[in-house]
């Protein structure tokens, strides 16, 4: 074969080889971009189990930011803020600005950011698994009302949020999208007995809330979590705690639930 062909097929074996190597590796932004969605945690609203909020985004915010705010009859003000995802949780305070808020660092260079908390809920530096309460929702620093400020950032920058890995709509004001929290939902429960009869189990903590069912007599149920609502005055006691009940879906006031304390022990807090 003549030298000049030889080289010719030479260098074309050559181009073809180096381009299926070109082939499997993938360029820098793409390696980044796979690393960043893979890394992702699974992340979860920032309230309680059940809970309907609404939010909204301001087009001043530095990073992608949204603001949450009950739209379900509850109060927004002291409502427990929970961990979207399990972390090591920080404690900041920045008086013209975010106020008390909480940062957790999730690993991989994931990290969210929960602002304007009216008192934090745990130490600074503490392990934090998934839906434990890490603040109680306020008002502080530069807010105009309580909500909840929450980000996702990735390596430091602000990411489109997404929740159980769906992303949410930017909306420029409240009540246009909504959000039922399953945060903090998993879990057996605590297992009481009720006593009385027809008790009624509502939607929410409130003697104003829709009934979702009547227990007739005394039942076996298994308690989620509580919280404080509306105090109720009934058999001689009065009591403002109330549990959510696993397979009833709904609260009722402790008063009716078969233990001396107000408060269950063991039980966490919605």
């Amino acid at each position: 074969m003549p030298f000049r062909r030889l080289w010719a097929t030479t260098t074309v074996v050559l181009c073809a080889l180096a381009g299926l190597l070109l082939g499997l590796v993938p360029s820098a932004g793409a390696a980044a971009s796979g690393t960043a969605v893979a890394a992702a945690p699974d992340f979860k609203a920032p309230y309680p189990c059940g809970q309907r909020w609404t939010y909204s985004h301001h087009s001043a915010e530095v990073r992608r930011a949204l603001d949450f705010v009950r739209a379900d009859g509850g109060t927004t003000d002291g409502t427990p803020v929970l961990a979207s995802a399990a972390g090591t949780a920080h404690r900041h305070h920045q008086a013209n600005g975010a106020g008390n808020y909480v940062s957790i660092e999730h690993g991989g260079g994931w990290r969210t950011y929960y602002f304007h908390l009216s008192a934090f809920g745990v130490p600074d530096g503490a392990q934090v698994a998934q839906g434990q309460q890490i603040g109680s929702t306020g008002s502080t620093g530069n807010s105009s009302g309580p909500h909840i400020h929450y980000e996702q950032l990735y390596n430091g920058v602000g990411q489109d949020i997404r929740i159980n890995g769906s992303a949410l709509a930017y909306p420029g004001g409240y009540h246009q999208y909504f959000l039922t929290s399953d945060n903090g939902c998993g879990g057996s429960g605590t297992p009481f007995m009720t006593w009385g009869s027809g008790t009624r189990v509502r939607a929410d903590a409130r003697l104003s809330a829709p009934v979702v069912t009547t227990l007739a007599g005394p039942t076996s149920v298994r308690v989620l979590c509580q919280k404080q609502g509306d105090t109720v005055n009934a058999e001689g006691y009065t009591n403002n705690w109330w549990s959510k009940l696993r397979d009833q879906n709904g609260f009722i006031s402790n008063i009716y639930i078969d233990h001396p304390a107000a408060q269950l022990p063991g039980v966490p807090l919605c």
